[in-house]
């Protein structure tokens, strides 16, 4: 009797502690909004595929975590700050959102970040690039998990400057993310000992890009960098080969271009460009498996924003599980204490500012004889460790840096 006291006790026990740990999760459902580009110029990169991504993780984890199922919805905030502020207030406030996802073009992912601190809820973001997300504007809230423009402006920056490309001029998108990419990069020439002979700043999503190409050519700079993305990126080079700049032996470089860009372009069109990234497709076993189910439902490989958050919804899922809440601070101090190591990043971990540090790549587009396949793009030039690749947590001027 008295073990059987004792085993109903400690039952008794157990059943009290899960259901104190289902009380944690608010409003019975983790709920997760992804804010994303459906219609314009990151539409490919992101969009419909950055959903799929998270519905993907959702289902691989099982529906459910802590015993409560788990909802995704998604909207598109039309790359229009406005418009991403007055979605995300409502998810907040009405729609019990707990945590928002993606968010491409900076000038709506900073606004975004500071609302979800205001609101104590959590924002991974994998489409904005600033690196401003984790630095002067950082937040106890925000995950950048992807790419930001300091990594992007690092990784080939340096590369180019040491082949000797060491004059650049820059064709640069005329908002946030377009402006510290070419900030960032500028900043990477000069102090590898190259020059910056200028720039000329191009409106979100414009169809014509000649008058800024001809300024470029006429620069003379050895390298034209592209501090834009998406179609803007895809419609710039499709003109330069137009314009026979390439021709010409000056260089250009996409600052961010991704695998869907590439894929327009053709190999003939992009051989021999030069791209920085986060993820390609055909590195190993585990891109190659997670591609190929991607692909059977979207028609595309995944971008590096699009597998990073299937592999940041994991991550996020993981340590609501094991902390039995979806209280902001406590999924925030679980996710930042472990490392994160997937198809996506080894030995990846999330510092205190909110920069997710994992290896960064520079690829060269293949020639037409070497490429085996519609998507056989890529061949690696280099692969950077992400503590080489990121800036330093103590450059960046995040005040949450000074209070640790």
């Amino acid at each position: 009797m008295r073990t059987f006291a004792a085993a109903a006790l400690t039952g008794l026990a157990l059943a009290t502690q899960i259901a104190a740990a289902h009380a944690q999760i608010s409003d019975d459902v983790v709920k997760i909004g992804v804010l994303t580009d459906m219609s314009g110029v990151y539409s490919d990169s992101t969009g419909k595929g950055s959903l799929v991504a998270v519905q993907m993780a959702v289902g691989d984890y099982g529906g459910k975590v802590a015993g409560r199922p788990i909802e995704v919805i998604s909207a598109d905030h039309l790359n229009k700050p406005d418009v991403g502020m007055n979605i995300a207030r409502n998810w907040y406030d009405n729609e019990k959102v707990d945590s928002i996802f993606d968010v491409p073009t900076s000038s709506v992912a900073l606004p975004i970040s500071a609302l979800t601190r205001e609101k104590n809820r959590i924002h991974i973001n994998s489409g904005g690039g600033s690196s401003d997300i984790t630095g002067v504007a950082c937040s106890p809230n925000t995950v950048h998990w992807t790419f930001d423009t300091y990594a992007a402006a690092n990784v080939a920056g340096k590369a180019m400057v040491a082949r000797g490309e060491d004059t650049w001029f820059f064709v640069t998108a005329d908002y946030a993310f377009g402006q510290a990419l070419e900030r960032d990069t500028a900043n990477v020439v000069k102090s590898s000992g190259g020059k910056v002979l200028g720039a000329v700043r191009h409106p979100l999503n414009t169809p014509d890009f000649s008058s800024f190409l001809l300024q470029a050519q006429a620069s003379k700079a050895k390298v034209i960098g592209l501090a834009n993305g998406g179609s803007d990126t895809t419609n710039s080079l499709k003109q330069a080969v137009e314009f026979g700049i390439t021709q010409g032996g000056q260089k250009i470089i996409a600052l961010l271009q991704e695998i869907n860009d590439t894929h327009a372009l053709g190999v003939k069109a992009a051989q021999g460009l030069i791209v920085s990234g986060g993820f390609y497709w055909d590195t190993d076993d585990g891109t190659r498996a997670f591609s190929k189910r991607f692909f059977e439902k979207v028609g595309h490989m995944p971008t590096m924003m699009q597998a990073g958050l299937y592999s940041a919804t994991m991550h996020y899922l993981k340590a609501i599980e094991a902390t039995g809440s979806d209280e902001a601070t406590k999924v925030m101090e679980k996710m930042r204490a472990t490392p994160i190591n997937d198809f996506f990043a080894r030995n990846g971990h999330i510092r205190i500012d909110g920069r997710m540090v994992h290896d960064m790549y520079l690829y060269e587009v293949k020639k037409p004889n070497e490429s085996k396949g519609e998507w056989d793009l890529y061949n690696v030039i280099a692969t950077v460790p992400g503590d080489e690749a990121f800036r330093p947590l103590a450059d960046g001027g995040c005040p949450l840096v000074k209070q640790n």
